[in-house]
């Protein structure tokens, strides 16, 4: 059931932070993992990390995900060189710690272009292929943000909103071909990006701890196991579902 051997699976931004750990779990489970990203140097290093943990062929491609030739000829070449696609993870996404009041429209847009339309491309491209294999995983990364709202991230908020509400469409249209579209959401991760935050809004790490009940904040390998869950045969008949990792931290009072 959580047998990933022969599957082909596509990241994005699977050189770091939470992708790295979604690529941790595939990989481990036996997929051949595609990192799609844009920095080479890091992508480089991911693969050599993943290569240690699985099938020693994981690889990188290069691509803008706010692009849809990038994203259409990401698509084509993994299925080029490795013969199919079977799961998408899209998880590339960017945030603008501002107020309403002080963020430009340039800045909205890079946003919900990175993190929501760039979902909406990739899934676009990569059903063709899915259908035609009989079936695959679509797998989005919301945010406890597609909860809750937030005044120092409109944009961010928005935009994790709205891949919950992308994959309830996709979920809906895609069951007759045998393509579950789920989404995950992450509480607060110990990331190069929340580390920023923490530097950024006094009192932060403090609230995390005090709120979430599991007491810590979470490490991108606390990713692994839904992963693979969630790209495996164990999930054939779950669809369209928004699954908190969190420890607790959104059904805390």
């Amino acid at each position: 059931m959580f047998d990933l051997s022969g599957k082909v699976a596509v990241v994005t931004g699977g050189n770091g932070g939470i992708g790295l750990g979604l690529a941790r779990g595939l990989a481990g489970a036996g997929a051949r993992v595609v990192v799609a990203a844009r920095d080479a140097k890091k992508s480089a290093a991911a693969v050599a990390e993943l290569d240690k943990l699985g099938r020693g062929d994981a690889l990188a491609i290069a691509v803008d995900v706010t692009d849809e030739d990038s994203v259409n000829e990401l698509v084509r070449s993994s299925i080029e060189q490795c013969g199919g696609l079977d799961v998408l993870v899209n998880n590339a996404g960017i945030n603008i710690r501002k107020r309403p009041e002080e963020l430009t429209l340039a800045e909205w847009r890079q946003v919900i272009d990175t993190n929501l339309t760039s979902a909406y491309l990739c899934s676009h491209a990569a059903y063709p292929a899915l259908k035609s294999a009989g079936g695959g995983k679509i797998i989005n990364l919301g945010s406890m943000m597609s909860i809750f709202g937030t005044g120092f991230a409109p944009a961010y908020a928005a935009s994790k909103g709205g891949v919950v509400q992308l994959t309830k469409a996709c979920a809906s249209a895609w069951a007759k071909d045998n393509i579950q579209v789920n989404a995950i959401l992450p509480g607060w991760i110990d990331t190069a990006l929340t580390r920023k935050a923490r530097g950024q809004l006094p009192g932060l790490n403090e609230n995390v701890l005090r709120r979430t009940p599991a007491a810590r904040w979470g490490g991108i390998d606390d990713f692994r196991g839904i992963a693979v869950f969630l790209a495996g045969p164990a999930s054939d008949f779950v669809t369209g579902a928004a699954i908190a990792v969190d420890g607790g931290y959104s059904i805390q009072g």
